[in-house]
């Protein structure tokens, strides 16, 4: 056939029917050759002419790569090894699997075999992405399969979300239209829905849409379709669809101004979509928790188990922005360690999912605060096993590591470190890198190059609505001022953060933010009052804080109490010097649990002056040596030791 005509192969499928006529047929119907032999011409009899075409042409092919494969010189065979030698090929053509490129080659699937093929790539991306094809060999065989059935709709689908691993939006976009069209045009959406299926396939297609377009920042053209989406989910009178547009519609909208309107509306009509944002509202954690806790009731009443993973993977993350650390710590390990409700493939391994990810690089982040290195760096290790490079998942972790990396140069003071890594920083987040390239600059005394970076940052943040962020650039800009001795600027600046940092229930932010108060009445002469409003805000940051953020806090505590005692009594003014050098001693552990340099040599100096006060020349002495060990290795500061906060 393959080095005949088409007409051959049409001869041979003729002649294939004749093998059940007669009174004693050549197979049986019944049979499994026959089974097998009708079930082929039914198939074969069901291709259009342009499918007739492909598949003898795959059979041409198929022969010429076979006779390559197995062209041997006749001229030096012997012909008693001939039947020898075929059976040892044929033997090695079994045992040996194919490579990759012959895998491209082996002509079109059966429907069967497609259908499996795909359903085991998509579980495989869903649950353990590092077992899945890589994005360019799936793409490779989803192409293979679109040659040979262009309508195959399940493998537009899978191609778009091979794309999105990759970040390809032009891809993505093609292979998620294209699916929608097939979905319409085979008539698989009518067989399920009736009459409603072609509606539904379009205002979910155009739904989808916009839900790409705003994954990818394209917020103009995710308008555009979600409105479209709206458009035909209100002629076709579709609440479910229309819960979700809102949903998005609040997504999107959040990203160009306030709308609390869409957001109430969207929390009154579904629990769960709602969730996410009452954080970022400033609603009080009492309730927002009870919401969740509604919610969850839900999930494990019918055992969902990707949303309960949704579901605790969101607790983390508000429990760290409410700074309680300890919190998310336990929603974190209790995520970890729960069995999943799914059940999947053998050698598949589970829960290679977003919640896993942004767990785990919580976890290693809150390790790393601590002063736990080590531990911080195995989980990051583990997330790049389970997460690779490639992945879709992978720029989290990349995140987290960069972030950890410039917290640890800066400890170190090694800030040309620090600097290189703003770089990649802002490739994954440019809010982030904005800010840390500003943190960077204030370090090396450049204020008002940090100050300008800082001004435009935090307009951008006030517009987009990223209070956190805009209350860290709020302290930013309130040290920058302190710096610069101009101290009573500074305070409403401090002011507005406490505000916004209590609106909003950030409790470890405004804890941070009435530390910089205390700072700033120290700095003004009023140190007993900043002993007063310290001990408001003291334990939240001892209780849930990271290393270094209590050792600053200990820190102040001693520069207020050294501060106040100049109006004591003698007696009672050694009492507070050496309580004084206790809370020093504290810092000291802290910095040094976390390599801080800088802050070590600040309570060492600080440490010497307070012993030489109280006469205590031996521990002076060993103080000041230390001290000058850091002062030889590290740059001098450039500012007053007191105008420094952290």
């Amino acid at each position: 056939m393959a080095e005949g005509e088409l007409k051959d192969m049409e001869q041979f499928f003729d002649d294939l029917s004749d093998s059940f006529t007669g009174t004693e047929p050549e197979v049986h119907k019944t049979s499994v050759v026959g089974l097998f032999l009708r079930h082929m011409i039914l198939a074969y009899n069901k291709l259009s002419f342009s499918q007739v075409y492909k598949l003898y042409t795959a059979l041409q092919q198929y022969f010429q790569n076979d006779e390559k494969k197995n062209g041997i010189d006749e001229s030096d065979m012997e012909l008693t090894n001939t039947e020898e030698l075929e059976g040892k090929m044929e033997k090695e053509e079994l045992d040996v699997p194919l490579r990759e490129e012959e895998i491209s080659c082996s002509g079109p699937l059966s429907q069967k075999q497609a259908e499996y093929f795909l359903s085991q790539q998509a579980s495989l991306l869903k649950n353990d992405e590092t077992k899945a094809l890589t994005p360019a060999s799936l793409q490779k065989e989803l192409n293979n399969l679109l040659k040979f059935n262009p309508d195959f709709a399940e493998a537009h689908y899978l191609s778009y979300l091979n794309s999105l691993r990759v970040q390809d939006v032009f891809s993505s976009t093609h292979s998620l239209l294209h699916y929608f069209d097939r979905l319409i045009l085979t008539g698989a959406e009518s067989k399920s829905n009736g009459d409603e299926g072609y509606g539904r396939s379009l205002r979910y297609a155009a739904l989808n849409l916009a839900a790409l377009h705003c994954r990818f920042g394209h917020y103009q053209q995710a308008e555009l379709a979600l409105q479209e989406a709206i458009r035909i989910a209100q002629e076709s009178n579709d609440h479910v669809c229309l819960q979700h547009c809102l949903s998005w519609l609040y997504i999107l909208e959040q990203k160009i101004f306030d709308s609390c309107v869409l957001l109430e509306h969207s929390v009154n009509k579904s629990l769960h979509f709602g969730l996410p944002q009452r954080a970022f509202a400033g609603k009080a954690a009492n309730k927002l928790m009870d919401a969740l806790k509604d919610s969850d009731l839900l999930h494990w009443k019918h055992s969902l188990s990707e949303l309960i993973d949704i579901s605790m993977a969101q607790k983390t993350a508000i429990w760290r922005l409410y700074g309680r650390s300890t919190m998310a710590f336990q929603q974190a390990q209790t995520l970890l360690s729960m069995n999943s409700l799914e059940a999947v493939n053998v050698g598949v391994q589970q829960n290679n999912t977003e919640s896993f990810a942004v767990v785990l690089c919580h976890l290693a982040e809150l390790h790393a605060e601590q002063g736990y290195f080590a531990a911080a760096s195995e989980i990051l290790k583990h997330l790049k096993e389970r997460f690779p490079p490639n992945s879709q998942h992978a720029q989290l972790w990349m995140l987290f590591d960069q972030k950890i990396q410039f917290e640890r140069a800066m400890n170190d003071g090694r800030y040309h470190i620090a600097d290189s890594l703003v770089a990649g920083i802002t490739a994954l987040n440019s809010i982030e890198g904005v800010y840390r390239k500003a943190i960077v600059l204030k370090a090396q005394n450049q204020m008002s190059e940090a100050h300008k970076l800082l001004q435009k940052l935090l307009i951008h943040c006030q517009k987009i609505k990223n209070t956190e962020m805009v209350i860290s650039v709020l302290l930013s800009i309130a040290e920058l001022y302190w710096r610069s001795s101009c101290h009573t600027i500074a305070l409403p600046v401090l002011l507005q953060a406490l505000a916004l940092s209590r609106e909003y229930s950030l409790q470890y932010l405004a804890s941070e933010t009435v530390l910089n108060l205390a700072f700033s009445q120290l700095i003004l002469g009023i140190p007993e009052q900043a002993l007063n409003i310290l001990h408001m805000a003291i334990e939240p940051v001892l209780a849930h804080g990271a290393v270094l953020d209590k050792g600053c806090a200990m820190f102040l505590v001693a520069k207020c109490q050294v501060a106040s005692a100049a109006s004591y009594t003698p007696q009672k003014k050694i009492e507070a010097l050496e309580s004084a050098i206790l809370n020093l001693n504290e810092a000291k552990t802290y910095f040094a649990k976390v390599d801080c340099k800088e802050q070590l040599r600040d309570v060492l100096y600080f440490q010497a002056r307070l012993f030489h006060t109280l006469g205590k020349t031996q521990e002076r002495n060993k103080c000041a040596m230390l001290f000058r060990q850091l002062h030889q290795e590290l740059p001098a500061h450039g500012v007053p030791l007191i105008n420094a906060f952290k």
